[in-house]
């Protein structure tokens, strides 16, 4: 297989914005110039040559005087760059590069969707004390008009511009308004304010909903509610309470967070599946082995060390085995009652377990694979994510009956 990254985390990350081209978010000769920028170099070489790139597109878009077309387009260009920059930044204590990419990444966004034909203003969604942050995107050619809403929701480590680029635009672009935000341990609820995930995620989407309804552009008959990643557990775990949902995608269906590591605890460590039922009360010298496991594998180690501790708010690995155990659809996955649309990814490994969570839903549901064939076997089918959206927006408007 082709690597543009040396670094096999920098190329998890760095490859991201290959699915965006489609959408304005890059370009791959600009891809590629990055990748060969950064070479042998360390995270911090891998964040300089992202947020360079971010800041020469920046700054064209700001000398791009009285061509609002132009302007849109590079500033657009610019926050998936800085967006790029930060992954391998993650952890408790934030890392100051990754506030200062964050922010800058999120103003060029604004700055771009500014200059669209409707101006995307920044969304102040209530929540509790601290409201959540978020951005609606109109309709392509239908942006005055009461149109079908997709909220979509992210998962452990994406932001709004990611969504913003794999989802967003193509539903613009076939006539579905879209409502982008972030929750407890996402974005800037997590990088601005330190607010943890939380299983919950039925409450979350029920406020979501309820600013959504607000909305003068938005058929509150027709809210489809879609999540990736992560958010393939969380989109189902909120439309389990939440019965104004028309119609859920889960990309992939992910019953729980626990079960993957439940399965590196019974196959790879020998722990006796009773034993492993419950991750958070396993023995001490099995969480040290899988500890001293996961930290010695860079990719492991950054996906649970420096990503999960610090989304969960946990500093241990017996706590984040704890918090992830509460992450199910255990007695919820029945309450769906709207038309599921359930993704499964050939070499995903978050899609595994995707025909189990199928076959546990009891309402209207279609099972959609995607293949190594079509280039669309990854995580999220981001190596063909056109064809992603193609085929789940022509589900949705089936049931929506082509959202006129």
């Amino acid at each position: 297989m082709t690597t543009l990254f040396h670094d096999p985390l920098h190329e998890d990350f760095g490859t991201w914005p290959v699915a965006y081209i489609p959408y304005g978010g890059a370009e791959f000769g600009e891809i590629k110039a990055v990748a060969e920028a950064i070479g042998d170099g360390d995270d911090g070489a891998y964040y300089d040559a992202w947020t360079a790139a971010g800041d020469r597109l920046a700054h064209e878009a700001a000398l791009a005087k009285g061509r609002r077309a132009t302007a849109r387009a590079l500033y657009l260009r610019a926050s998936a760059f800085y967006n790029a920059s930060f992954h391998p930044l993650y952890g408790a204590p934030v890392d100051s590069r990754l506030i200062a990419a964050f922010r800058k990444g999120t103003a060029a966004l604004d700055k771009g969707l500014s200059l669209g034909p409707r101006p995307a203003i920044p969304l102040a969604i209530p929540f509790g004390a601290m409201a959540l942050p978020g951005r609606f995107i109109p309709a392509e050619g239908f942006e005055t008009r009461v149109r079908p809403l997709i909220v979509f929701t992210n998962g452990y480590d994406a932001t709004i511009t990611d969504l913003y680029f794999a989802s967003a635009v193509a539903a613009s672009r076939r006539g579905y308004h879209s409502l982008l935000f972030d929750g407890p341990g996402q974005g800037a609820m997590l990088y601005e304010h330190n607010v943890p995930l939380r299983p919950d995620w039925e409450t979350v989407i029920a406020a979501v909903i309820d600013f959504a309804e607000t909305l003068p552009l938005v058929d509150a008959s027709r809210i489809a509610l879609s999540g990736w990643s992560l958010g393939g557990h969380l989109a189902p775990r909120g439309a389990s309470g939440e019965p104004r949902i028309a119609a859920l995608i889960a990309d992939p269906g992910t019953w729980s967070i626990a079960d993957g590591f439940r399965d590196i605890v019974v196959h790879r460590l020998g722990v006796a599946p009773e034993a492993a039922a419950d991750l958070g009360a396993l023995d001490q010298t099995v969480i040290d082995r899988m500890d001293a496991f996961i930290r010695g594998h860079r990719q492991l180690n950054w996906k649970v060390v420096q990503r999960g501790f610090w989304v969960h708010g946990v500093s241990d690995l017996r706590s984040y085995l704890a918090a992830a155990e509460l992450f199910t659809m255990r007695g919820r996955a029945q309450l769906i009652a709207c038309p599921t649309l359930v993704t499964q990814a050939e070499n995903d490994a978050l899609s595994a377990g995707a025909g189990a969570f199928f076959d546990a839903l009891t309402g209207p549901k279609t099972l959609m694979r995607f293949t190594a064939a079509e280039g669309a076997d990854g995580h999220c089918e981001m190596g063909n994510r056109s064809l992603l959206n193609l085929r789940v927006l022509d589900w949705l408007d089936d049931q929506f009956k082509g959202g006129n």
